[in-house]
Protein backbone atom coordinates (compact mmCIF):
# COMPACT_ATOMS: atom_id res chain seq x y z
CA UNK A 1 0.00 0.00 0.00
CA UNK A 2 1.82 3.39 -1.52
CA UNK A 3 2.36 5.68 1.70
CA UNK A 4 -0.35 8.50 2.36
CA UNK A 5 1.33 11.86 1.23
CA UNK A 6 1.21 14.78 3.76
CA UNK A 7 1.30 17.99 1.93
CA UNK A 8 1.74 20.27 5.40
CA UNK A 9 5.23 18.25 5.96
CA UNK A 10 6.21 19.51 2.49
CA UNK A 11 5.36 23.10 3.52
CA UNK A 12 7.13 22.60 7.08
CA UNK A 13 10.16 21.82 5.28
CA UNK A 14 10.48 24.62 3.09
CA UNK A 15 9.59 27.03 5.81
CA UNK A 16 12.29 25.88 8.06
CA UNK A 17 14.83 25.74 4.66
CA UNK A 18 13.81 29.19 4.30
CA UNK A 19 14.56 29.73 7.63
CA UNK A 20 17.93 28.55 7.98
CA UNK A 21 18.52 30.77 4.94
CA UNK A 22 17.22 33.63 6.40
CA UNK A 23 19.33 33.43 9.80
CA UNK A 24 22.32 32.29 7.30
CA UNK A 25 21.90 35.66 5.48
CA UNK A 26 20.68 38.08 8.13
CA UNK A 27 23.48 36.77 10.70
CA UNK A 28 25.28 39.76 12.81
CA UNK A 29 28.39 40.94 11.06
CA UNK A 30 27.05 40.11 7.13
CA UNK A 31 25.94 42.23 4.56
CA UNK A 32 22.05 42.37 4.55
CA UNK A 33 22.04 42.63 0.45
CA UNK A 34 23.61 41.23 -2.58
CA UNK A 35 26.92 41.95 -3.21
CA UNK A 36 26.65 43.76 -6.89
CA UNK A 37 29.42 43.32 -10.02
CA UNK A 38 31.81 45.51 -11.31
CA UNK A 39 28.86 46.72 -13.97
CA UNK A 40 27.06 47.67 -11.52
CA UNK A 41 28.65 48.70 -8.41
CA UNK A 42 32.02 49.64 -9.83
CA UNK A 43 35.44 47.95 -8.96
CA UNK A 44 39.47 47.90 -8.95
CA UNK A 45 41.56 48.11 -11.63
CA UNK A 46 44.93 46.74 -11.02
CA UNK A 47 47.84 46.89 -13.99
CA UNK A 48 50.92 44.70 -13.46
CA UNK A 49 54.16 44.40 -15.33
CA UNK A 50 56.63 41.51 -15.48
CA UNK A 51 60.29 42.00 -14.39
CA UNK A 52 62.39 41.30 -17.04
CA UNK A 53 65.50 41.54 -18.35
CA UNK A 54 67.37 41.50 -21.46
CA UNK A 55 68.92 38.34 -20.51
CA UNK A 56 65.59 36.88 -19.16
CA UNK A 57 63.04 37.94 -21.53
CA UNK A 58 59.51 36.60 -20.39
CA UNK A 59 58.27 34.03 -22.73
CA UNK A 60 54.25 33.28 -23.97
CA UNK A 61 53.79 30.36 -22.18
CA UNK A 62 55.11 32.15 -18.36
CA UNK A 63 52.92 34.84 -19.19
CA UNK A 64 49.92 32.76 -20.28
CA UNK A 65 50.81 30.36 -16.75
CA UNK A 66 50.74 34.12 -14.66
CA UNK A 67 47.47 34.82 -15.88
CA UNK A 68 45.99 31.10 -15.36
CA UNK A 69 47.40 31.28 -11.24
CA UNK A 70 46.53 35.10 -10.85
CA UNK A 71 42.90 33.84 -12.29
CA UNK A 72 43.06 30.77 -9.43
CA UNK A 73 43.67 33.04 -6.71
CA UNK A 74 41.29 35.66 -7.49
CA UNK A 75 38.60 32.68 -8.18
CA UNK A 76 39.84 30.69 -4.86
CA UNK A 77 38.52 33.38 -3.17
CA UNK A 78 35.02 33.06 -4.58
CA UNK A 79 32.97 33.34 -7.05
CA UNK A 80 33.70 37.18 -7.59
CA UNK A 81 33.02 37.71 -10.91
CA UNK A 82 36.29 39.23 -11.81
CA UNK A 83 38.55 39.07 -14.88
CA UNK A 84 42.54 38.38 -15.43
CA UNK A 85 43.30 39.57 -18.87
CA UNK A 86 46.94 40.44 -20.95
CA UNK A 87 47.61 43.38 -23.04
CA UNK A 88 50.68 43.25 -24.90
CA UNK A 89 53.43 40.75 -25.59
CA UNK A 90 56.96 40.16 -24.42
CA UNK A 91 58.88 43.45 -22.82
CA UNK A 92 55.30 45.03 -23.21
CA UNK A 93 52.97 42.96 -21.33
CA UNK A 94 50.91 43.65 -19.22
CA UNK A 95 48.06 42.13 -16.77
CA UNK A 96 44.76 43.71 -16.10
CA UNK A 97 42.93 42.45 -13.10
CA UNK A 98 39.13 43.62 -12.35
CA UNK A 99 37.40 43.18 -9.41
CA UNK A 100 34.49 44.52 -7.87
CA UNK A 101 33.91 47.22 -5.19
CA UNK A 102 36.65 48.14 -2.72
CA UNK A 103 39.80 45.78 -1.97
CA UNK A 104 41.86 45.35 0.74
CA UNK A 105 45.85 46.49 0.12
CA UNK A 106 46.53 42.76 1.20
CA UNK A 107 44.66 41.35 -1.48
CA UNK A 108 46.41 43.03 -4.46
CA UNK A 109 49.20 41.94 -2.52
CA UNK A 110 48.52 38.25 -2.65
CA UNK A 111 48.06 39.07 -5.97
CA UNK A 112 51.32 39.92 -6.75
CA UNK A 113 53.47 37.90 -4.58
CA UNK A 114 55.25 35.49 -5.94
CA UNK A 115 54.58 32.42 -3.44
CA UNK A 116 57.86 30.82 -3.70
CA UNK A 117 58.13 27.97 -1.04
CA UNK A 118 61.48 26.07 -0.14
CA UNK A 119 62.16 24.14 3.16
CA UNK A 120 65.43 24.62 3.88
CA UNK A 121 67.77 23.10 7.29
CA UNK A 122 69.39 26.22 9.46
CA UNK A 123 72.71 26.57 10.01
CA UNK A 124 72.82 28.65 12.24
CA UNK A 125 71.41 32.40 13.29
CA UNK A 126 71.67 35.35 15.68
CA UNK A 127 70.14 38.85 16.67
CA UNK A 128 68.58 40.30 13.48
CA UNK A 129 69.86 44.08 14.90
CA UNK A 130 73.29 44.88 14.39
CA UNK A 131 74.52 45.27 18.29
CA UNK A 132 76.08 49.03 18.92
CA UNK A 133 79.54 49.27 20.18
CA UNK A 134 79.68 49.03 24.75
CA UNK A 135 81.85 52.02 24.42
CA UNK A 136 80.98 55.15 23.53
CA UNK A 137 83.97 56.22 23.35
CA UNK A 138 85.85 53.68 21.44
CA UNK A 139 86.38 54.34 17.60
CA UNK A 140 83.93 52.65 15.94
CA UNK A 141 85.02 49.90 13.63
CA UNK A 142 83.98 50.27 9.83
CA UNK A 143 80.79 48.56 9.05
CA UNK A 144 81.62 46.21 5.87
CA UNK A 145 80.16 47.88 2.75
CA UNK A 146 77.18 45.55 1.14
CA UNK A 147 76.56 45.52 -2.07
CA UNK A 148 73.50 47.33 -3.30
CA UNK A 149 72.46 44.31 -4.76
CA UNK A 150 72.20 42.81 -1.31
CA UNK A 151 70.14 45.87 0.61
CA UNK A 152 67.08 43.10 0.34
CA UNK A 153 66.91 39.85 1.60
CA UNK A 154 67.91 36.75 0.63
CA UNK A 155 71.56 37.12 0.17
CA UNK A 156 72.82 33.86 -1.87
CA UNK A 157 76.16 32.09 -1.81
CA UNK A 158 77.56 29.13 -3.63
CA UNK A 159 78.91 28.03 -0.59
CA UNK A 160 79.63 29.51 3.34
CA UNK A 161 83.26 29.46 2.39
CA UNK A 162 82.69 32.49 0.13
CA UNK A 163 85.00 35.03 1.83
CA UNK A 164 82.45 38.02 1.70
CA UNK A 165 80.09 35.38 3.58
CA UNK A 166 81.41 36.32 7.16
CA UNK A 167 81.24 39.85 6.84
CA UNK A 168 77.98 39.98 4.83
CA UNK A 169 76.06 37.87 7.86
CA UNK A 170 77.52 40.40 10.20
CA UNK A 171 76.67 43.11 8.55
CA UNK A 172 72.76 42.13 7.83
CA UNK A 173 70.78 44.76 9.86
CA UNK A 174 67.06 42.70 9.50
CA UNK A 175 65.82 46.58 10.67
CA UNK A 176 66.73 48.36 7.82
CA UNK A 177 64.83 46.13 5.41
CA UNK A 178 60.93 46.62 4.76
CA UNK A 179 58.12 43.87 5.49
CA UNK A 180 57.54 42.50 2.16
CA UNK A 181 60.23 40.47 -0.23
CA UNK A 182 57.27 39.73 -2.53
CA UNK A 183 58.52 38.63 -5.85
CA UNK A 184 62.12 37.17 -4.91
CA UNK A 185 62.93 34.65 -7.32
CA UNK A 186 65.95 32.84 -4.40
CA UNK A 187 68.01 29.74 -6.18
CA UNK A 188 67.39 26.58 -4.35
CA UNK A 189 70.60 25.33 -4.99
CA UNK A 190 72.47 27.89 -3.22
CA UNK A 191 72.89 28.70 0.61
CA UNK A 192 70.94 31.57 1.84
CA UNK A 193 71.32 34.60 4.25
CA UNK A 194 68.20 35.94 5.06
CA UNK A 195 65.55 37.46 7.97
CA UNK A 196 62.84 36.14 9.84
CA UNK A 197 59.37 38.45 9.32
CA UNK A 198 59.56 39.27 12.69
CA UNK A 199 63.07 40.98 12.07
CA UNK A 200 64.40 39.91 14.73
CA UNK A 201 66.62 37.22 13.58
CA UNK A 202 68.83 36.30 10.81
CA UNK A 203 69.66 32.75 9.16
CA UNK A 204 72.13 31.10 7.32
CA UNK A 205 70.06 28.48 5.44
CA UNK A 206 71.10 25.15 3.40
CA UNK A 207 69.62 24.93 -0.14
CA UNK A 208 66.49 23.69 -0.18
CA UNK A 209 65.27 20.14 1.11
CA UNK A 210 61.92 20.48 -0.69
CA UNK A 211 59.80 23.17 -2.83
CA UNK A 212 56.44 24.33 -3.78
CA UNK A 213 56.18 22.07 -6.67
CA UNK A 214 55.90 19.55 -3.97
CA UNK A 215 52.90 20.54 -2.04
CA UNK A 216 49.71 19.04 -3.35
CA UNK A 217 47.66 21.01 -1.36
CA UNK A 218 46.98 23.79 1.22
CA UNK A 219 44.51 24.40 3.97
CA UNK A 220 44.36 27.72 6.11
CA UNK A 221 42.66 27.23 9.93
CA UNK A 222 43.03 27.00 13.54
CA UNK A 223 44.97 24.13 15.43
CA UNK A 224 42.51 21.16 16.17
CA UNK A 225 43.73 21.35 19.57
CA UNK A 226 42.00 24.78 19.75
CA UNK A 227 45.37 26.15 20.85
CA UNK A 228 47.19 29.16 19.14
CA UNK A 229 46.60 31.10 16.10
CA UNK A 230 45.64 30.62 12.29
CA UNK A 231 48.15 28.12 10.65
CA UNK A 232 48.43 26.29 7.00
CA UNK A 233 48.34 22.99 7.11
CA UNK A 234 50.32 21.23 3.88
CA UNK A 235 49.45 17.47 2.45
CA UNK A 236 52.48 16.81 -0.20
CA UNK A 237 52.77 15.38 -3.10
CA UNK A 238 54.11 10.93 -2.91
CA UNK A 239 57.72 12.52 -4.06
CA UNK A 240 57.54 15.55 -1.67
CA UNK A 241 56.68 12.99 1.30
CA UNK A 242 59.21 10.74 0.77
CA UNK A 243 61.49 13.69 0.43
CA UNK A 244 59.96 15.20 3.79
CA UNK A 245 60.25 12.19 5.55
CA UNK A 246 63.73 11.41 4.37
CA UNK A 247 65.16 15.08 5.75
CA UNK A 248 63.15 15.31 9.06
CA UNK A 249 64.99 11.68 9.58
CA UNK A 250 68.17 13.47 9.23
CA UNK A 251 67.75 16.50 11.23
CA UNK A 252 66.29 15.35 14.38
CA UNK A 253 69.28 13.57 14.94
CA UNK A 254 71.37 17.25 14.32
CA UNK A 255 72.27 19.65 17.26
CA UNK A 256 70.45 22.44 17.88
CA UNK A 257 70.27 24.73 15.38
CA UNK A 258 70.68 22.50 12.70
CA UNK A 259 67.61 20.48 14.21
CA UNK A 260 65.53 23.60 12.58
CA UNK A 261 63.84 23.44 9.27
CA UNK A 262 63.56 26.87 8.02
CA UNK A 263 60.10 27.58 5.59
CA UNK A 264 60.91 29.96 3.28
CA UNK A 265 58.14 32.36 1.02
CA UNK A 266 59.54 34.38 -1.41
CA UNK A 267 63.02 34.51 0.19
CA UNK A 268 61.87 35.40 3.70
CA UNK A 269 61.59 32.99 6.68
CA UNK A 270 58.35 32.70 8.11
CA UNK A 271 58.67 29.14 10.27
CA UNK A 272 61.72 27.43 11.50
CA UNK A 273 60.79 24.50 13.86
CA UNK A 274 62.44 22.12 15.30
CA UNK A 275 62.71 18.69 14.29
CA UNK A 276 61.97 16.05 17.43
CA UNK A 277 60.91 12.82 15.53
CA UNK A 278 60.53 11.89 11.68
CA UNK A 279 57.93 13.25 9.95
CA UNK A 280 56.30 10.28 8.09
CA UNK A 281 52.86 11.03 6.54
CA UNK A 282 53.03 13.30 4.27
CA UNK A 283 52.29 16.32 5.74
CA UNK A 284 53.10 19.38 7.47
CA UNK A 285 52.04 22.28 9.40
CA UNK A 286 53.45 26.66 8.69
CA UNK A 287 52.40 28.46 12.12
CA UNK A 288 53.06 32.04 12.87
CA UNK A 289 52.02 35.35 13.29
CA UNK A 290 48.99 34.84 10.92
CA UNK A 291 45.74 36.38 10.79
CA UNK A 292 42.27 34.67 9.51
CA UNK A 293 42.80 36.39 6.33
CA UNK A 294 46.45 36.50 6.28
CA UNK A 295 46.52 32.42 6.35
CA UNK A 296 43.53 32.19 3.77
CA UNK A 297 45.98 33.89 1.35
CA UNK A 298 48.98 32.47 1.87
CA UNK A 299 47.02 28.89 1.53
CA UNK A 300 45.67 29.85 -1.55
CA UNK A 301 48.82 31.35 -2.82
CA UNK A 302 50.19 27.78 -2.14
CA UNK A 303 47.57 25.82 -2.91
CA UNK A 304 47.97 27.02 -6.77
CA UNK A 305 51.85 27.73 -7.07
CA UNK A 306 54.10 30.06 -7.67
CA UNK A 307 54.20 32.97 -10.02
CA UNK A 308 57.15 31.92 -12.73
CA UNK A 309 57.78 36.26 -13.14
CA UNK A 310 57.97 38.81 -10.88
CA UNK A 311 55.21 41.10 -10.93
CA UNK A 312 55.31 44.98 -10.11
CA UNK A 313 52.15 46.95 -9.52
CA UNK A 314 52.06 49.93 -12.50
CA UNK A 315 48.61 51.12 -11.22
CA UNK A 316 45.65 50.86 -9.38
CA UNK A 317 42.28 52.75 -10.11
CA UNK A 318 38.71 52.97 -8.96
CA UNK A 319 36.10 52.44 -11.60
CA UNK A 320 32.42 53.65 -11.66
CA UNK A 321 29.44 51.62 -12.11
CA UNK A 322 29.82 50.82 -16.12
CA UNK A 323 26.02 50.60 -16.40
CA UNK A 324 24.98 53.38 -13.99
CA UNK A 325 21.79 53.04 -11.80
CA UNK A 326 19.56 54.38 -14.58
CA UNK A 327 20.46 51.28 -16.85
CA UNK A 328 20.49 49.04 -13.77
CA UNK A 329 16.49 50.19 -13.16
CA UNK A 330 15.98 50.24 -16.88
CA UNK A 331 16.96 46.40 -16.79
CA UNK A 332 15.21 45.41 -13.93
CA UNK A 333 11.50 47.12 -15.05
CA UNK A 334 11.80 45.03 -17.63
CA UNK A 335 12.22 42.07 -16.06
CA UNK A 336 9.48 42.92 -13.46
CA UNK A 337 7.50 43.49 -17.09
CA UNK A 338 8.19 40.31 -18.48
CA UNK A 339 7.26 38.95 -15.20
CA UNK A 340 4.10 40.94 -15.10
CA UNK A 341 3.68 39.53 -18.00
CA UNK A 342 3.60 35.75 -17.24
CA UNK A 343 1.71 36.14 -13.58
CA UNK A 344 -1.46 38.05 -16.07
CA UNK A 345 -1.40 34.57 -18.28
CA UNK A 346 -1.12 32.31 -15.04
CA UNK A 347 -3.95 33.96 -13.49
CA UNK A 348 -5.93 34.80 -16.52
CA UNK A 349 -5.67 30.90 -18.05
CA UNK A 350 -5.48 29.03 -14.29
CA UNK A 351 -7.79 31.62 -12.31
CA UNK A 352 -6.65 29.71 -8.30
CA UNK A 353 -4.01 27.62 -9.71
CA UNK A 354 -2.49 30.31 -11.36
CA UNK A 355 -2.59 32.12 -7.82
CA UNK A 356 -0.28 29.36 -6.26
CA UNK A 357 2.00 30.06 -9.75
CA UNK A 358 2.34 33.30 -8.67
CA UNK A 359 2.67 32.60 -5.18
CA UNK A 360 5.59 29.85 -5.93
CA UNK A 361 6.96 32.35 -7.96
CA UNK A 362 7.41 34.67 -4.71
CA UNK A 363 8.77 32.13 -2.84
CA UNK A 364 11.18 30.73 -5.60
CA UNK A 365 12.08 34.93 -5.47
CA UNK A 366 12.71 35.13 -1.68
CA UNK A 367 14.94 31.64 -1.40
CA UNK A 368 17.06 33.38 -4.70
CA UNK A 369 17.55 36.53 -2.97
CA UNK A 370 18.37 34.84 0.52
CA UNK A 371 20.66 32.40 -1.49
CA UNK A 372 22.63 35.72 -3.32
CA UNK A 373 22.99 37.28 -0.02
CA UNK A 374 24.58 33.91 2.14
CA UNK A 375 26.82 33.19 -0.81
CA UNK A 376 28.11 36.72 -1.16
CA UNK A 377 28.80 36.65 2.87
CA UNK A 378 30.55 33.05 2.65
CA UNK A 379 32.20 32.65 -0.72
CA UNK A 380 32.14 36.15 -2.28
CA UNK A 381 29.54 35.73 -4.68
CA UNK A 382 28.33 38.61 -6.70
CA UNK A 383 25.56 39.74 -8.93
CA UNK A 384 26.02 41.10 -12.18
CA UNK A 385 23.79 42.16 -15.01
CA UNK A 386 25.17 38.31 -16.73
CA UNK A 387 23.42 37.38 -13.43
CA UNK A 388 20.54 38.89 -13.58
CA UNK A 389 19.51 37.94 -17.02
CA UNK A 390 20.33 34.19 -15.64
CA UNK A 391 17.70 34.52 -12.87
CA UNK A 392 15.03 36.25 -15.27
CA UNK A 393 15.57 33.18 -17.75
CA UNK A 394 15.32 31.04 -14.89
CA UNK A 395 11.51 32.69 -14.62
CA UNK A 396 10.53 30.98 -17.52
CA UNK A 397 11.97 27.44 -16.27
CA UNK A 398 10.26 28.07 -13.29
CA UNK A 399 6.64 28.87 -14.86
CA UNK A 400 6.84 26.00 -17.05
CA UNK A 401 7.12 23.44 -14.25
CA UNK A 402 3.54 25.01 -13.34
CA UNK A 403 2.67 24.61 -16.85
CA UNK A 404 3.63 21.16 -17.02
CA UNK A 405 1.81 20.10 -13.46
CA UNK A 406 -1.71 22.07 -14.05
CA UNK A 407 -1.67 20.51 -17.53
CA UNK A 408 -1.46 17.03 -16.50
CA UNK A 409 -3.98 18.14 -13.84
CA UNK A 410 -6.28 19.31 -16.24
CA UNK A 411 -5.89 15.98 -19.13
CA UNK A 412 -6.53 13.33 -16.00
CA UNK A 413 -9.81 16.03 -15.88
CA UNK A 414 -10.00 15.18 -19.09
CA UNK A 415 -9.99 11.75 -18.89
CA UNK A 416 -12.92 11.64 -16.31
CA UNK A 417 -10.62 11.30 -13.24
CA UNK A 418 -12.01 13.52 -9.97
CA UNK A 419 -10.16 16.08 -8.80
CA UNK A 420 -8.04 14.35 -6.04
CA UNK A 421 -7.43 11.74 -8.45
CA UNK A 422 -6.50 13.47 -11.27
CA UNK A 423 -4.19 16.12 -8.68
CA UNK A 424 -1.69 12.80 -7.66
CA UNK A 425 -1.91 11.08 -10.89
CA UNK A 426 -1.10 13.90 -12.85
CA UNK A 427 1.86 15.07 -10.47
CA UNK A 428 3.02 11.38 -11.03
CA UNK A 429 3.15 12.34 -14.60
CA UNK A 430 4.44 16.03 -14.42
CA UNK A 431 7.13 15.24 -11.88
CA UNK A 432 9.19 12.84 -14.17
CA UNK A 433 9.23 15.88 -16.77
CA UNK A 434 9.72 18.78 -14.36
CA UNK A 435 13.28 16.97 -13.43
CA UNK A 436 14.62 16.11 -17.22
CA UNK A 437 13.69 19.80 -17.83
CA UNK A 438 15.58 20.95 -14.77
CA UNK A 439 17.97 18.62 -14.95
CA UNK A 440 19.15 19.83 -18.88
CA UNK A 441 19.05 23.04 -17.93
CA UNK A 442 21.18 22.36 -14.76
CA UNK A 443 23.83 20.38 -16.77
CA UNK A 444 23.96 22.78 -18.81
CA UNK A 445 24.98 25.77 -16.62
CA UNK A 446 27.48 23.33 -15.14
CA UNK A 447 28.81 23.32 -18.44
CA UNK A 448 29.24 26.69 -19.24
CA UNK A 449 30.15 27.50 -16.00
CA UNK A 450 33.32 25.37 -15.79
CA UNK A 451 34.36 26.37 -19.99
CA UNK A 452 33.72 29.87 -19.33
CA UNK A 453 35.29 33.10 -17.23
CA UNK A 454 34.46 36.20 -16.01
CA UNK A 455 30.44 37.38 -16.53
CA UNK A 456 29.59 34.61 -18.05
CA UNK A 457 30.14 32.23 -15.48
CA UNK A 458 28.14 34.48 -12.76
CA UNK A 459 25.22 33.81 -15.64
CA UNK A 460 25.81 30.24 -15.35
CA UNK A 461 25.70 30.13 -11.72
CA UNK A 462 22.58 32.11 -11.47
CA UNK A 463 21.10 30.20 -13.96
CA UNK A 464 21.93 26.43 -12.11
CA UNK A 465 21.64 27.72 -8.40
CA UNK A 466 17.61 29.19 -9.85
CA UNK A 467 17.14 26.09 -11.20
CA UNK A 468 17.71 24.21 -8.09
CA UNK A 469 15.60 26.18 -6.20
CA UNK A 470 12.69 25.44 -9.07
CA UNK A 471 12.47 21.70 -8.12
CA UNK A 472 12.53 23.07 -4.05
CA UNK A 473 9.87 24.87 -5.22
CA UNK A 474 7.83 22.87 -7.52
CA UNK A 475 7.92 19.87 -4.67
CA UNK A 476 7.80 21.31 -1.50
CA UNK A 477 5.76 25.05 -2.24
CA UNK A 478 3.07 23.80 -5.57
CA UNK A 479 2.63 20.56 -4.98
CA UNK A 480 1.50 20.44 -1.33
CA UNK A 481 -0.47 23.66 -1.97
CA UNK A 482 -1.96 22.07 -4.58
CA UNK A 483 -2.86 18.84 -2.73
CA UNK A 484 -4.45 21.14 0.10
CA UNK A 485 -6.75 22.57 -2.27
CA UNK A 486 -7.89 19.92 -4.09
CA UNK A 487 -8.65 18.09 -0.79
CA UNK A 488 -11.44 21.26 -0.13
CA UNK A 489 -15.28 21.36 -1.10
CA UNK A 490 -14.97 24.40 -2.86
CA UNK A 491 -12.76 23.07 -5.62
CA UNK A 492 -14.50 20.23 -6.03
CA UNK A 493 -17.23 21.71 -7.08
CA UNK A 494 -15.29 22.84 -10.35
CA UNK A 495 -16.85 26.18 -10.56
CA UNK A 496 -14.97 28.69 -13.05
CA UNK A 497 -12.37 30.34 -10.72
CA UNK A 498 -10.92 27.18 -9.83
CA UNK A 499 -9.11 26.66 -12.97
CA UNK A 500 -10.11 23.26 -13.00
CA UNK A 501 -14.12 23.96 -14.35
CA UNK A 502 -15.50 20.86 -16.81
CA UNK A 503 -16.76 23.35 -19.10
CA UNK A 504 -13.97 25.25 -19.44
CA UNK A 505 -12.24 21.46 -19.71
CA UNK A 506 -14.24 19.70 -21.64
CA UNK A 507 -14.34 17.32 -19.12
CA UNK A 508 -17.45 15.30 -17.33
CA UNK A 509 -19.04 16.54 -14.39
CA UNK A 510 -18.08 14.79 -10.81
CA UNK A 511 -21.62 13.62 -10.68
CA UNK A 512 -21.14 12.18 -14.50
CA UNK A 513 -18.47 10.54 -12.94
CA UNK A 514 -19.93 9.30 -10.00
CA UNK A 515 -22.54 7.92 -12.42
Amino acid sequence: MAKHYQPRKSLLSLAIITVLLGVGAFAVGNSHAPKLGTDLRGGTTVMLSPITDAKHPITGDQLGQTVDIIRQRVDGFGVAESTVATQGTGANAKIIVTIPGAVKPEFIDSLMTTAKLDFRQVLTYAAGTVAPTSSATAKPKPTPTVPASWLIPPIEFSSPKDPHFAKTFAALDCAKFGQSTKGVQDDEKKYLVTCDQSHQLKYVLAPAELSGTDVQTASAGLPQQGAGGYEISLQLTSSGAQKFASTTTRLYKEKSPMNQFGIVLDGVIISAPKINEAILGGSAVISGSFTADSSKILAQQLKFGALPVTLALDEQTHISAQLGNDQLQAALLAGLFGLLLVILYLVLYYRVLGLIAVASLIAAALLLYLSFILLGNQIGFTLTLAGIAGAIVAIGITADSFVVYFERIRDELREGKRLRSSVEHGWSRARRTILAADFVSFLAAVVLYFLSVGNVRGFAFTLGLTTVIDVAVAFLFTRPLVNILANGAWMNKGSAMTGVSPERLGAPTQTEVAQ
